[in-house]
């Protein structure tokens, strides 16, 4: 999943990362920063460079941390390392971000997340926040071996495959599939209303093609549910009820119940798999599953961003947000002239 980040060796991504302390489990850099992107985005060498880093302690990484770089937190840090764990682990989206960060000449934006946190989203999708993140193309600065970090990375893309492929019709195309993936962590989620570029699922797909093949392309080869005719760039998947069904019993644990708690008549208190199965039949199928994913997004994307303003502190809130109106209104012009 070390996909090679456009105009970059990784050099100056590991630079960033001296600045940090050194235990990390996994550190990626991810966004326009990183990946070309079509559209306000496009201006690479400007752009923020957004990184997430990965702690089995979040304490002790930020009680260090507060001892390196004191002026990168909030007033939070006054309340040390144990408040700011809690705040990280116990709201919103299980991440701590600091933005607006001049590090090694060039300004980042960074979140901490605890490994065990992390390994959870990506199984559950209990947020679909970090873990959409890492549906997309990233560059991997750094990474331990952590054998149940590993394979729940992998779980991911496979869990977002099935996902898009229930929203999907019979026979689509690679950009269709990648750019319902890409999209996956988007859906309904409020900034993508205010804040966010509303093409920006196709801006981050179009140019990347080629780093969403490399990673998807061996999980599309093997999966058993799937004709992938990649010369052609086309699929085909079955849509019958039983291959609905078997897609279905292998979404993310959250999805699932948000499924069930949407299909699910009040006093019936049917269980999952019988909920499932009648979804399985349901021409709107496709319908039922974004809406699953709707209300895991919607609430955590709106904690996330709250919770920005004591992370961040207010006025690099109101600068951040600043930020991301002008590039919206900058993609809004585009379209119209």
């Amino acid at each position: 999943m070390a996909l090679q980040a456009l105009q970059s060796s990784g050099v100056a991504f590991r630079k960033i990362l001296s600045h940090f302390p050194e235990e990390l489990s996994l550190a990626f850099a991810y966004g326009s920063g990183v990946y070309r992107q079509a559209g306000p985005s496009s201006d690479q060498k400007n752009a923020m460079l957004d990184f997430v880093f990965t702690v089995d302690d979040p304490v002790a990484w930020h009680s260090k941390n507060l001892k390196k770089n004191w002026n990168h937190y909030s007033f939070l840090k006054v309340l040390g390392p144990r408040i700011i764990t809690a705040v990280q682990n116990n709201y919103g989206a299980g991440v701590y971000y600091n933005p607006l960060i001049t590090c090694d000449g060039r300004l980042i934006k960074y979140g901490v997340i605890s490994t065990s946190v992390l390994i959870e989203d990506l199984l559950n999708w209990n947020n679909l926040y970090i873990a959409g993140r890492l549906q997309k193309p990233v560059k991997i600065v750094a990474m331990n071996e952590d054998v149940a970090l590993r394979s729940a990375l992998d779980q991911n893309l496979k869990s977002a495959v099935t996902a898009a492929f229930l929203m999907l019709p019979e026979s689509f195309s690679e950009e269709d599939l990648f750019t319902e993936i890409a999209g996956l962590s988007y859906s309904g989620d409020f900034r993508m209303v205010v804040g966010e570029d509303k093409a920006k699922v196709l801006n981050i797909v179009k140019p990347n093609m080629a780093h969403f093949r490399e990673l998807y392309g061996s999980i599309l080869q093997e999966s058993p549910q799937v004709v992938y005719k990649a010369q052609q760039g086309s699929l085909e998947i079955d849509k019958s009820p039983e291959g609905q069904f078997t897609q279905l019993m292998t979404l993310p644990k959250t999805l699932q119940q948000q499924i069930n708690h949407i299909m699910d008549p009040p006093g019936k208190n049917r269980d999952v798999e019988e909920t499932l199965l009648q979804v399985a039949h349901d021409p709107d199928c496709g319908d039922v599953v974004r809406l699953g994913l709707e209300a895991i997004v919607r609430p955590s994307s709106m904690r996330q961003s709250t919770k920005g303003v004591l992370t961040a502190g207010l006025k690099k809130s109101v600068v951040y947000s600043s930020l991301k109106l002008h590039k919206m209104w900058k993609g809004w012009l585009r379209k119209t002239s």
